[in-house]
C-alpha cells in the first residue's frame, strides 16, 4: 500500500501533473521542462524526482542531458490508468494546452540552460 499512496501524493501537485501533461507528449530534458511550463529549474528538477520516485517515469543520460519519459513497460499495474486518467482529465484543460504549445518551443539548450533561457525568454 505506501506504493499506492506515493502515486497518489505525486499526482496531488498540479506542476506534477502538468509535467506528465508535456511527457505525455514526448520525452524532455529538465530545459525544456522548465520552458514548456516556464517554471525554474529547481522546481522543474524536483517535481520530475517526485514522479520518478513514484514509478512514474524513467531517467536516461545522452551526454550532458538527463532525459525523462514515462515509464510505459516499467509502471507497476496500477499506474498507467492513472496516467490514462490524468490524461483524460488535461485533454480539454486550458493551462495544459499552453504547456503543450510551449513544449514545441523548446530547446535542450545544455548545462548552462538556466541562464540561456533567462536570455532567450520574453520579458514580462
Amino acid at each position: 500500500m505506501r506504493y499506492l499512496v506515493k502515486s497518489f501524493k505525486a499526482l496531488s501537485d498540479e506542476t506534477r501533473l502538468r509535467i506528465l501533461n508535456i511527457l505525455l507528449e514526448r520525452e524532455c530534458c529538465v530545459c525544456e521542462v522548465m520552458q514548456a511550463l516556464d517554471i525554474s529549474q529547481t522546481r522543474a528538477s524536483r517535481n520530475l524526482s517526485a514522479l520518478y520516485d513514484a514509478g512514474f517515469l524513467k531517467l536516461r543520460k545522452d551526454g550532458l542531458w538527463s532525459i525523462y519519459s514515462i515509464d510505459r513497460e516499467g509502471m507497476k499495474k496500477y499506474l498507467p490508468d492513472l496516467v490514462e486518467a490524468v490524461a483524460k482529465e488535461l485533454e480539454g484543460n486550458k493551462l495544459a494546452r499552453q504547456d503543450r504549445e510551449r513544449l514545441k518551443k523548446a530547446e535542450r539548450v545544455g548545462p548552462g540552460c538556466v541562464e540561456r533561457i533567462r536570455n532567450i525568454a520574453p520579458a514580462a
